[in-house]
């Protein structure tokens, strides 16, 4: 058996938890490779919706087990909330999932780093979730991170005792950046409540886990957070995420050797987001992109900020396909772009005096500038029973992607719900 990977092609929010949901019946185990609670994956299941931010999106099958990699980094105190909030809807879900020993810890002085990361920066800020999760990465890199293992160790309270106060002592010099102490003591103890639950919970080494389970004939789907354009190393750096969101990070993330990789599936929206600082060539600071963010509902799923939105961007969906040798596609959001009169599509980039469909070095450079093709808009879409029946302009939007980046488009979203999803 081969493991299939799930991953976002953009700058994250392309709806990979739906897609996750619809596809999990397929699967015996959803895992998670990297990131942390800064994720956000939506679910929309009849008339509730779901935000799962450290649990891999199979959780809400009772036949599929969930497990959180090596990769991800957990913050307890959000996780066990994460956790309540799950068992509040009568699903025992210590029973759907594994944590691997070797995941990294968020602790409640990683938060603290953060904000004053980011307060340092002023003008420059990339735009951090704050949630601690490149403090915690810095530390796992450094050779000082504590791990899930860590908190089955004796001597785990001294462990945790000195990694606290080296960052305190950061924080101390820090310029024009002070803390509450009070609280932090507070955050602190309400954290080592969380590490109680948590050793409760099912911790092992996964990568033995998951590789058993390949030979033993499971179907296993890989979930990865984030998107490609932000990729630590292939992103648009350095306004990009801690970790590694392409295919290869699943084989860092889960203990997975390359030959085990099957299928590839990229996700990516009918249009383009991003949240937070950095470039982005086909934003519309203009009445469509507004009108794109009121339609489709462009807030944070995680953080609550706003979407910056625009077209869907061609040289960078193709570069996202090449670096993760992407296998199919699936298209989401479809429906948001309903009452378009006329939809715009990126297709190359003027830099300077040349034309590419390559993606520079700087994305952000001042003399780049998009180069678009308009199709005409298709209206609402009343019966997605078949490719067939979709409108003759959706058609044609689909199939010049298709021969744009030379990859079919297996499923198209249009609605929230599970029922609103074709799949080819």
């Amino acid at each position: 058996m081969k493991v299939d990977i799930l991953l976002g092609l953009q700058w994250g929010d392309e709806g990979k938890g739906k897609v996750v949901d619809v596809l999990a019946p397929k699967y015996d185990i959803v895992a998670r490779f990297q990131g942390g609670p800064n994720a956000g994956h939506t679910l929309e299941i009849g008339t509730t919706k779901y935000v799962l931010h450290t649990i891999p999106s199979g959780v809400f099958n009772e036949n599929i087990l969930n497990v959180i990699g090596n990769g991800v980094v957990i913050d307890p105190i959000s996780f066990l909330e994460e956790i309540k909030g799950i068992e509040a809807l009568g699903i025992d879900i210590c029973k759907r999932l594994v944590i691997s020993t070797r995941a990294h810890l968020i602790l409640p002085t990683h938060r603290l780093l953060d904000a004053s990361s980011e307060a340092q920066k002023g003008k420059e800020k990339i735009g951090s979730t704050l949630k601690g999760i490149g403090p915690a990465y810095m530390d796992k890199t450094g050779r000082n991170g504590l791990r899930i293992g860590d908190i089955l160790e004796p001597d785990f309270n001294k462990r945790y005792a000195f990694l606290a106060e080296k960052h305190k002592q950061m924080l101390s010099s820090m310029v024009a950046f002070t803390y509450d102490e009070a609280k932090l003591a507070e955050d602190e103890r309400k954290w080592m409540e969380c590490i109680e639950f948590i050793r409760m919970l099912h911790c092992t080494d996964t990568e033995y886990l998951l590789n058993d389970a390949l030979k033993s004939g499971k179907k296993i789907l890989a979930e990865g957070a984030q998107g490609s354009l932000l990729d630590i190393d292939f992103g648009s750096y350095p306004f990009v995420t801690s970790s590694s969101t392409t295919c290869a990070g699943a084989c860092i993330g889960l203990g997975l050797a390359p030959s085990a990789i099957g299928d590839v599936v990229g996700v990516f929206k009918a249009y383009c987001t991003r949240v937070g600082s950095g470039p982005f060539p086909t934003e519309q600071l203009n009445e469509w992109g507004d009108k794109i963010c009121t339609i489709g509902k462009e807030f944070g799923s995680t953080t609550g900020r706003r979407r910056r939105c625009g077209w869907l961007d061609i040289p960078t969906l193709k570069r996202a396909i090449i670096l993760n040798g992407v296998t199919c596609l699936n298209m989401m959001k479809t429906d948001v772009l309903n009452d378009f009169d006329e939809v715009q599509v990126c297709t190359h980039y003027i830099v300077g005096d040349r034309k590419t469909d390559q993606v520079p070095y700087d994305l952000g450079a001042a003399n780049l500038m998009p180069v678009y093709r308009i199709f005409k808009g298709w209206g609402k879409i009343t019966d997605i029973s078949s490719y067939d029946r979709l409108p003759v302009e959706l058609q044609q939007y689909i199939s010049f992607i298709e021969e744009s980046v030379g990859i079919p488009i297996k499923l198209i979203s249009m609605g929230p719900e599970r029922n609103q999803t074709l799949i080819r």
